[in-house]
């Protein structure tokens, strides 16, 4: 298909049934249509153009004229093609990205499952003192992580951990991790410390000491993480636990008052040689522990105005009658109704301790 040259008056067929007659063909749009008319008319000729026609050559045709038309339509065709060869490679390109991301997605997916996988149970109990776990990553894979491990008869470990950065590098770093505290497999936990009949705990400020060693030691990653890793007595109710750059605590007392359990530590792997303090917390019968991710105080509403610590007290307040995962899904409202929106900029995590 190329250039057509036709009379407007034909025997049989106008010039302009021939055009549009033409223009109907497949493909028939690439080419360039040329009237031969002696009419003038801007009716007529608005006529032409409205059938498909893309020029006009008065008669008599000058051979000059003729010339220069077929030049021009020439060069209108070359960049038709060469345009619609573009669109057909950005259609396959488009395709092939298409096709990427979908498979990016499938593999994003497969990893929540693991990352959630990687959470224990959200609900525990051991003797008097019920664990409760939440865990919401911003995306697909998030760089926080809950969790816990059986030390031995009447103590637990547990931890919450925030990851820098967002996405699959910080999810990758948070499954490693994991993989440091892991329940499954006691003489790979940094934590604890073989005895004769079991294991024991080591002192959560060590603890930090040593992943913190490990983490600086690693010049493969650029993320450093905050932490609380808390050692608890389910019998006494008494918690050890260390603070790393991680929000404080939050305990709810029998009579509702609310404190804040201010000990604040270095983020973990980002200071060789950082130090560490443990503070010390007991908790009565009906009182709670909730320590949570710097996603919850520090999510903005839309006018970038933060929850901040006063805004999660008022929360905590409002929702101190539930329990259990019903009182962390009570705090994750209260953020919904802050943010406007079930979406949010940040992780959120948190650990809630309970003793009945």
């Amino acid at each position: 298909i190329g250039l057509i040259i036709s009379d407007w008056i034909m025997p049989g067929m106008t010039g302009i049934e021939f055009c549009r007659g033409y223009r109907s063909l497949a493909g028939a749009h690439e080419g360039y249509f040329i009237l031969l008319t002696a009419q003038t008319e801007r009716e007529v000729l608005a006529e032409g153009l409205e059938n498909g026609a893309d020029d006009f050559l008065s008669k008599p045709v000058s051979t000059i004229e003729l010339r220069a038309r077929l030049k021009a339509g020439e060069r209108i065709l070359n960049a038709q093609r060469a345009l619609s060869a573009k669109n057909a490679q950005l259609t396959d390109t488009l395709g092939k990205l298409t096709d990427a991301y979908s498979s990016i997605d499938r593999d994003l997916e497969q990893a929540k499952k693991f990352q959630e996988m990687l959470v224990p149970a959200r609900r525990f109990s051991q003797g008097s003192t019920d664990i409760s776990l939440m865990f919401r990553p911003s995306g697909h894979v998030g760089g926080d992580m809950v969790g816990y491990f059986p030390v031995r008869d009447g103590e637990i470990g547990l931890f919450a951990v925030d990851v820098s950065g967002h996405g699959v590098s910080s999810a990758l770093m948070t499954a490693r991790i994991m993989t440091y505290f892991s329940s499954n497999a006691p003489d790979r936990n940094i934590a604890l410390i073989p005895e004769p009949d079991g294991y024991a705990m080591d002192a959560p400020d060590a603890v930090c000491n040593r992943l913190n060693a490990l983490l600086c030691n690693d010049g493969g990653s650029d993320h450093y993480l905050t932490m609380i890793l808390a050692h608890m007595s389910v019998h006494t109710g008494k918690i050890r636990l260390c603070q790393a750059g991680h929000p404080s605590p939050a305990i709810v007392r029998v009579d509702g008052k609310i404190e804040l359990q201010e000990v604040f530590g270095m983020p973990i792997g980002l200071v060789e040689n950082a130090e560490f303090e443990i503070s010390e917390v007991y908790l009565q019968a009906g009182e709670k522990l909730l320590i949570y991710s710097d996603g919850i105080p520090e999510c903005p509403d839309n006018e970038g105005l933060l929850i901040d610590d006063d805004g999660l007290i008022s929360a905590i307040h409002r929702n101190r009658a539930l329990r259990g995962t019903e009182f962390l899904d009570g705090i994750i409202r209260e953020v919904e109704r802050h943010r406007g929106s079930q979406s949010f900029p940040d992780d959120l995590s948190a650990v809630l301790i309970e003793r009945r």
